[in-house]
């Protein structure tokens, strides 16, 4: 994986682990569930970072189809 990719995929991860952490400190803290809206912006980020990873082992997995 390239370096910006891997910047890319870290800075993914981080966005989404802060957002799943005040989640939890929400269900934690007041007893309360997510607003459905910010629980479906962090699946959307989750659907984009396997977006990026799949592209690229879409494109191995055809490269590795070639050899044969």
């Amino acid at each position: 994986m390239s370096a910006t990719k891997r910047e890319e995929v870290s800075s993914h991860l981080r966005y989404i682990r802060l957002e799943l952490r005040e989640m939890h400190q929400m269900l934690i803290k007041d007893d309360l569930l997510p607003d459905l809206s910010e629980a479906k912006e962090v699946h959307a980020q989750l659907d984009a970072l396997l977006d990026l990873l799949s592209d690229k082992r879409v494109k191995n997995m055809k490269g590795q189809l070639g050899k044969f």
